[in-house]
């Protein structure tokens, strides 16, 4: 299958043109024998592209984001010939970490969306940033090294940093990750998904569909309408207000046949 068959297969401008760029970097690193890459992509971005990669075959690639499950990740392409131990001592020359350090009379007050708003507000394009790991004294802000520079200078015109210290770290040196989950049990009458939706947002199977046909769940990075598409063991859902699941396993059922589910809930 070539490129242009691959790229058709895509109902959506946006995921055709997302697959083209990506089937161009891939050539690139054959052509060039170089490490080529993606911008930072979101979940369902990752998907699509893993789906072409599948399709196509291709084998030399590594998709990573700075630490295991960040939900912005790049996909590199590499030259037949590099062993793992080369890619990763290639990652810092794609991305670093911009590390911003709070005076003590902010520590604490900045949350997330503070931070990526600031990034926002200079202007600067969500697929060149990735993961924003937030503590007390500040945050690590995985980004292309392209807007580095610009990050450099510009940051500290910013209001709510300018107080702040600004320096680049490496990969090695980023904040430790600590994803907060929970492991809970459901019990559904069936894998429906209408069922595990209501019980994960613990509302009536009435709204449940609303909020499904409000296109708030996300099954494995797509968007689902259709209440009554069944769900497996380890399925990705989010549920937009509510939070992000994954079904772990069905550990049993009721006598009344009813599954009983674990499920992994990620704060």
């Amino acid at each position: 299958m070539n490129k242009e068959e691959i790229v058709r297969m895509y109902q959506k401008e946006e995921d055709r043109l997302l697959v083209a760029k990506m089937l161009d970097q891939v050539s690139l690193c054959k052509k060039r024998n170089k490490l080529q890459h993606t911008d930072f992509l979101d979940k369902r971005q990752v998907h699509i592209l893993e789906k072409a990669i599948h399709r196509m075959d291709i084998q030399n690639y590594v998709i990573y984001g700075g630490f295991e499950d960040a939900e912005r990740q790049i996909v590199f392409f590499y030259p037949e010939n590099w062993s793992q131990k080369i890619i990763e001592k290639n990652y810092d020359s794609v991305m670093q970490v911009i590390r911003i350090l709070l005076p003590n009379d902010l520590k604490g007050s900045y949350a997330h969306r503070d931070y990526l708003g600031g990034l926002m507000k200079l202007g600067l394009k969500r697929e060149k940033i990735g993961d924003i790991i937030v503590w007390e004294e500040g945050a690590d802000i995985l980004v292309l090294n392209e807007i580095i520079p610009f990050l450099e200078q510009h940051l500290i015109t910013l209001t709510r940093f300018q107080k702040a210290q600004i320096k680049v770290v490496s990969m090695l040196e980023l904040h430790p990750v600590n994803l907060k989950k929970q492991e809970i049990e459901i019990i559904v009458s069936s894998m429906r998904l209408d069922n595990i939706v209501s019980e994960l947002s613990k509302t009536s199977r009435t709204k449940a569909e609303e909020i499904i046909r409000q296109e708030r769940v996300i099954l494995n990075y797509e968007t689902i309408t259709k209440d009554s598409k069944l769900v497996k063991t380890g399925d990705k859902l989010t549920i937009r207000g509510k939070g992000k699941f994954v079904v772990k396993e069905q550990i049993g059922n009721t006598k009344k046949g009813r599954f009983i589910l674990k499920i992994a809930k990620y704060a």
